[in-house]
Protein backbone atom coordinates (compact mmCIF):
# COMPACT_ATOMS: atom_id res chain seq x y z
CA UNK A 1 0.00 0.00 0.00
CA UNK A 2 1.21 3.49 -0.83
CA UNK A 3 2.64 5.26 2.24
CA UNK A 4 0.62 8.45 1.71
CA UNK A 5 -2.61 6.46 1.45
CA UNK A 6 -1.73 4.58 4.63
CA UNK A 7 -1.15 7.87 6.43
CA UNK A 8 -4.55 9.15 5.32
CA UNK A 9 -6.28 5.97 6.49
CA UNK A 10 -4.56 6.07 9.88
CA UNK A 11 -5.48 9.74 10.25
CA UNK A 12 -9.10 8.99 9.41
CA UNK A 13 -9.22 6.22 11.99
CA UNK A 14 -7.67 8.55 14.56
CA UNK A 15 -10.27 11.18 13.76
CA UNK A 16 -13.14 8.70 14.00
CA UNK A 17 -11.91 7.34 17.34
CA UNK A 18 -11.32 10.74 18.92
CA UNK A 19 -14.47 12.28 17.45
CA UNK A 20 -16.58 9.52 19.00
CA UNK A 21 -15.30 10.61 22.42
CA UNK A 22 -16.45 14.23 22.06
CA UNK A 23 -20.26 14.11 22.71
CA UNK A 24 -20.08 14.08 26.51
CA UNK A 25 -17.63 16.99 26.60
CA UNK A 26 -19.81 18.90 24.11
CA UNK A 27 -22.82 18.43 26.36
CA UNK A 28 -21.00 19.45 29.53
CA UNK A 29 -19.36 22.52 28.01
CA UNK A 30 -22.50 23.68 26.17
CA UNK A 31 -23.84 25.98 28.87
CA UNK A 32 -24.72 29.67 28.46
CA UNK A 33 -22.09 32.21 29.39
CA UNK A 34 -21.75 32.67 33.13
CA UNK A 35 -23.16 29.26 34.05
CA UNK A 36 -21.17 26.34 35.44
CA UNK A 37 -20.38 23.33 33.28
CA UNK A 38 -23.06 20.68 33.32
CA UNK A 39 -22.66 17.95 35.89
CA UNK A 40 -26.03 16.22 35.46
CA UNK A 41 -28.14 14.86 32.63
CA UNK A 42 -31.58 16.40 31.90
CA UNK A 43 -33.10 13.95 34.42
CA UNK A 44 -30.65 15.13 37.12
CA UNK A 45 -28.53 11.97 37.14
CA UNK A 46 -24.80 12.66 37.64
CA UNK A 47 -22.63 12.77 34.49
CA UNK A 48 -19.21 11.29 35.16
CA UNK A 49 -16.14 12.04 33.12
CA UNK A 50 -15.66 14.21 30.04
CA UNK A 51 -15.01 11.74 27.24
CA UNK A 52 -17.43 9.28 25.69
CA UNK A 53 -20.98 9.10 24.42
CA UNK A 54 -23.59 11.47 25.81
CA UNK A 55 -25.86 8.79 27.20
CA UNK A 56 -27.16 8.12 30.70
CA UNK A 57 -27.28 4.49 31.74
CA UNK A 58 -29.57 5.26 34.68
CA UNK A 59 -32.04 7.06 32.39
CA UNK A 60 -32.00 4.09 30.02
CA UNK A 61 -32.68 1.65 32.87
CA UNK A 62 -35.54 3.78 34.20
CA UNK A 63 -37.10 4.17 30.74
CA UNK A 64 -36.73 0.46 29.98
CA UNK A 65 -38.35 -0.53 33.27
CA UNK A 66 -41.22 1.89 32.66
CA UNK A 67 -41.67 0.69 29.07
CA UNK A 68 -41.78 -2.96 30.16
CA UNK A 69 -44.49 -2.27 32.72
CA UNK A 70 -46.56 -0.36 30.18
CA UNK A 71 -46.19 -3.19 27.65
CA UNK A 72 -47.51 -5.70 30.21
CA UNK A 73 -50.64 -3.77 31.16
CA UNK A 74 -52.73 -4.43 28.01
CA UNK A 75 -52.33 -8.20 28.29
CA UNK A 76 -53.63 -8.12 31.88
CA UNK A 77 -56.66 -6.06 30.83
CA UNK A 78 -57.29 -8.40 27.91
CA UNK A 79 -57.39 -11.43 30.23
CA UNK A 80 -59.92 -9.75 32.53
CA UNK A 81 -62.15 -8.94 29.58
CA UNK A 82 -61.94 -12.52 28.31
CA UNK A 83 -62.89 -13.91 31.74
CA UNK A 84 -66.11 -11.85 31.70
CA UNK A 85 -67.18 -13.30 28.32
CA UNK A 86 -69.58 -16.31 28.16
CA UNK A 87 -69.50 -19.84 26.62
CA UNK A 88 -68.05 -20.60 23.25
CA UNK A 89 -68.24 -16.93 22.23
CA UNK A 90 -65.66 -16.18 24.93
CA UNK A 91 -63.41 -18.86 23.51
CA UNK A 92 -63.78 -17.45 20.02
CA UNK A 93 -63.12 -13.92 21.15
CA UNK A 94 -60.12 -15.06 23.13
CA UNK A 95 -58.68 -16.75 20.04
CA UNK A 96 -59.40 -13.67 17.98
CA UNK A 97 -57.84 -11.47 20.65
CA UNK A 98 -54.71 -13.62 20.60
CA UNK A 99 -54.40 -13.14 16.84
CA UNK A 100 -54.96 -9.42 17.23
CA UNK A 101 -52.24 -9.24 19.85
CA UNK A 102 -49.87 -10.97 17.43
CA UNK A 103 -50.78 -8.48 14.71
CA UNK A 104 -50.05 -5.28 16.63
CA UNK A 105 -47.93 -2.66 14.83
CA UNK A 106 -44.89 -4.01 16.70
CA UNK A 107 -45.51 -7.61 15.63
CA UNK A 108 -45.87 -9.44 18.94
CA UNK A 109 -45.82 -8.76 22.65
CA UNK A 110 -42.13 -9.60 22.82
CA UNK A 111 -41.40 -7.40 19.82
CA UNK A 112 -43.45 -4.63 21.40
CA UNK A 113 -41.40 -4.79 24.58
CA UNK A 114 -38.19 -4.89 22.54
CA UNK A 115 -39.28 -1.83 20.60
CA UNK A 116 -40.14 -0.05 23.84
CA UNK A 117 -36.67 -0.86 25.11
CA UNK A 118 -35.11 0.52 21.93
CA UNK A 119 -37.04 3.77 22.32
CA UNK A 120 -35.92 3.97 25.94
CA UNK A 121 -32.29 3.51 24.93
CA UNK A 122 -32.66 6.29 22.38
CA UNK A 123 -34.26 8.64 24.92
CA UNK A 124 -31.27 8.11 27.26
CA UNK A 125 -29.10 10.25 24.99
CA UNK A 126 -28.70 13.81 26.25
CA UNK A 127 -26.19 15.45 23.90
CA UNK A 128 -24.74 15.30 20.38
CA UNK A 129 -24.65 11.89 18.74
CA UNK A 130 -21.26 10.21 18.43
CA UNK A 131 -21.57 9.16 14.77
CA UNK A 132 -21.75 12.68 13.22
CA UNK A 133 -18.89 13.96 15.36
CA UNK A 134 -16.78 10.91 14.53
CA UNK A 135 -17.48 11.36 10.81
CA UNK A 136 -16.66 15.08 10.78
CA UNK A 137 -13.45 14.61 12.77
CA UNK A 138 -12.40 11.70 10.55
CA UNK A 139 -12.92 13.77 7.40
CA UNK A 140 -10.99 16.70 8.85
CA UNK A 141 -8.05 14.51 9.88
CA UNK A 142 -8.01 12.66 6.56
CA UNK A 143 -7.95 15.95 4.61
CA UNK A 144 -5.10 17.27 6.77
CA UNK A 145 -3.14 14.06 6.23
CA UNK A 146 -3.71 14.16 2.47
CA UNK A 147 -2.43 17.75 2.32
CA UNK A 148 0.50 17.39 4.73
CA UNK A 149 1.78 13.92 3.91
CA UNK A 150 4.42 12.46 6.22
CA UNK A 151 5.85 15.78 7.42
CA UNK A 152 6.18 16.05 11.21
CA UNK A 153 3.65 18.88 11.57
CA UNK A 154 0.92 16.40 10.64
CA UNK A 155 1.06 15.03 14.19
CA UNK A 156 0.33 18.55 15.45
CA UNK A 157 -2.67 18.96 13.13
CA UNK A 158 -4.09 15.59 14.21
CA UNK A 159 -3.78 16.47 17.90
CA UNK A 160 -5.40 19.89 17.43
CA UNK A 161 -8.26 18.74 15.17
CA UNK A 162 -10.52 17.06 17.79
CA UNK A 163 -10.48 20.05 20.19
CA UNK A 164 -11.19 22.29 17.20
CA UNK A 165 -14.26 20.25 16.28
CA UNK A 166 -15.39 20.29 19.91
CA UNK A 167 -15.06 24.08 20.12
CA UNK A 168 -17.05 24.52 16.91
CA UNK A 169 -19.87 22.32 18.23
CA UNK A 170 -20.05 24.11 21.59
CA UNK A 171 -20.04 27.56 19.98
CA UNK A 172 -22.80 26.57 17.56
CA UNK A 173 -24.95 25.30 20.42
CA UNK A 174 -24.57 28.10 22.97
CA UNK A 175 -22.36 30.79 21.40
CA UNK A 176 -19.60 30.20 23.92
CA UNK A 177 -15.93 29.25 23.58
CA UNK A 178 -14.82 27.81 26.95
CA UNK A 179 -11.53 29.02 28.42
CA UNK A 180 -10.54 25.46 29.47
CA UNK A 181 -10.41 24.67 25.75
CA UNK A 182 -9.25 27.86 24.01
CA UNK A 183 -6.32 28.79 26.26
CA UNK A 184 -4.71 25.31 26.49
CA UNK A 185 -5.26 24.88 22.76
CA UNK A 186 -3.26 28.05 22.03
CA UNK A 187 -0.44 26.95 24.30
CA UNK A 188 -0.43 23.45 22.84
CA UNK A 189 -0.35 24.77 19.26
CA UNK A 190 2.72 26.93 19.91
CA UNK A 191 4.52 24.26 21.96
CA UNK A 192 3.82 21.37 19.57
CA UNK A 193 4.86 23.38 16.54
CA UNK A 194 8.06 24.26 18.40
CA UNK A 195 8.76 20.54 18.75
CA UNK A 196 7.91 19.91 15.09
CA UNK A 197 10.40 22.60 14.09
CA UNK A 198 13.15 20.53 15.72
CA UNK A 199 12.44 17.53 13.49
CA UNK A 200 13.80 17.08 9.96
CA UNK A 201 11.67 17.61 6.85
CA UNK A 202 9.23 20.03 8.45
CA UNK A 203 7.81 22.61 6.07
CA UNK A 204 7.09 25.59 8.31
CA UNK A 205 8.68 28.13 10.61
CA UNK A 206 8.06 28.25 14.34
CA UNK A 207 8.98 31.96 14.51
CA UNK A 208 6.22 32.96 12.11
CA UNK A 209 3.83 30.63 13.95
CA UNK A 210 4.49 32.48 17.20
CA UNK A 211 4.28 35.90 15.54
CA UNK A 212 1.14 34.81 13.69
CA UNK A 213 -0.54 33.87 16.97
CA UNK A 214 0.29 37.26 18.46
CA UNK A 215 -0.72 39.17 15.32
CA UNK A 216 -4.07 37.46 14.80
CA UNK A 217 -4.87 37.58 18.50
CA UNK A 218 -4.12 41.32 18.53
CA UNK A 219 -6.25 41.88 15.43
CA UNK A 220 -9.23 40.13 16.95
CA UNK A 221 -8.71 42.02 20.20
CA UNK A 222 -9.01 45.29 18.30
CA UNK A 223 -12.24 44.08 16.68
CA UNK A 224 -13.56 43.06 20.09
CA UNK A 225 -12.77 46.48 21.57
CA UNK A 226 -14.42 48.25 18.64
CA UNK A 227 -17.58 46.12 18.64
CA UNK A 228 -17.93 43.83 21.68
CA UNK A 229 -21.45 42.82 20.58
CA UNK A 230 -20.16 41.47 17.28
CA UNK A 231 -16.96 39.76 18.46
CA UNK A 232 -16.69 37.76 21.67
CA UNK A 233 -13.58 37.60 23.80
CA UNK A 234 -13.57 33.84 23.32
CA UNK A 235 -12.94 34.49 19.61
CA UNK A 236 -9.90 36.57 20.58
CA UNK A 237 -8.44 33.65 22.56
CA UNK A 238 -9.26 31.17 19.82
CA UNK A 239 -7.51 33.45 17.30
CA UNK A 240 -4.22 32.73 19.08
CA UNK A 241 -4.44 29.07 18.04
CA UNK A 242 -5.59 29.92 14.53
CA UNK A 243 -2.77 32.42 14.11
CA UNK A 244 -0.19 29.86 15.22
CA UNK A 245 -1.26 27.10 12.83
CA UNK A 246 -1.70 29.52 9.92
CA UNK A 247 1.54 31.37 10.65
CA UNK A 248 3.45 28.09 10.52
CA UNK A 249 3.19 28.19 6.72
CA UNK A 250 3.88 31.91 6.44
CA UNK A 251 2.11 35.26 6.27
CA UNK A 252 0.25 34.61 2.98
CA UNK A 253 -1.34 31.53 4.54
CA UNK A 254 -2.26 33.54 7.62
CA UNK A 255 -4.01 36.16 5.51
CA UNK A 256 -5.75 33.51 3.40
CA UNK A 257 -7.09 31.61 6.41
CA UNK A 258 -8.23 34.79 8.12
CA UNK A 259 -10.04 36.02 5.03
CA UNK A 260 -11.66 32.59 4.54
CA UNK A 261 -13.05 32.67 8.08
CA UNK A 262 -14.65 36.09 7.62
CA UNK A 263 -15.98 35.10 4.20
CA UNK A 264 -17.61 31.94 5.52
CA UNK A 265 -19.13 33.89 8.40
CA UNK A 266 -20.49 36.49 5.98
CA UNK A 267 -22.06 33.80 3.79
CA UNK A 268 -23.69 32.20 6.82
CA UNK A 269 -25.05 35.50 8.08
CA UNK A 270 -26.33 36.39 4.61
CA UNK A 271 -28.08 33.02 4.31
CA UNK A 272 -29.82 33.61 7.65
CA UNK A 273 -30.97 37.04 6.45
CA UNK A 274 -32.33 35.65 3.20
CA UNK A 275 -34.14 32.88 5.09
CA UNK A 276 -35.44 35.52 7.55
CA UNK A 277 -34.06 33.61 10.47
CA UNK A 278 -31.97 36.54 11.66
CA UNK A 279 -31.85 40.32 11.51
CA UNK A 280 -29.02 42.70 10.71
CA UNK A 281 -28.11 43.01 14.38
CA UNK A 282 -28.40 39.30 15.21
CA UNK A 283 -25.17 37.93 16.66
CA UNK A 284 -23.90 34.66 15.21
CA UNK A 285 -21.29 32.25 16.61
CA UNK A 286 -18.07 33.13 14.82
CA UNK A 287 -15.85 30.44 16.33
CA UNK A 288 -16.84 27.71 13.82
CA UNK A 289 -15.98 30.00 10.89
CA UNK A 290 -12.69 31.04 12.45
CA UNK A 291 -11.84 27.35 12.82
CA UNK A 292 -13.04 26.51 9.30
CA UNK A 293 -10.98 29.36 7.86
CA UNK A 294 -7.89 28.13 9.71
CA UNK A 295 -8.55 24.60 8.45
CA UNK A 296 -8.79 25.76 4.83
CA UNK A 297 -5.70 27.93 5.22
CA UNK A 298 -3.66 25.04 6.64
CA UNK A 299 -4.78 22.81 3.78
CA UNK A 300 -3.69 25.41 1.23
CA UNK A 301 -0.41 26.06 3.02
CA UNK A 302 0.37 22.35 3.36
CA UNK A 303 -0.31 21.68 -0.33
CA UNK A 304 1.85 24.63 -1.36
CA UNK A 305 4.74 23.80 0.99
Amino acid sequence: MDLDLLVVLVAALWGAATGALLPRAAYRFATPSGEAWRERCPQEHPVRGWLGRARCGQCAADELSSGSREAGEPSSGSREADEQSSGSRAAGEQSSGSRAADETPFGSRAASEQSSGSRAAGQAGYGPRAAPLALVTALVCAALAAATGTRPELAVWLLLAPPGVLLAVVDLRVRRLPDPLTLPLAGAAVALLGLAALLPEHAGEWTTALLGALALGAGYLVLFLINPAGMGFGDVKLALSAGAVLGWYGWPTLMLGTFAGFLLGAFYGGALLVARRAGRKTAIPFGPFLIAGAFLGVLAGAYAA
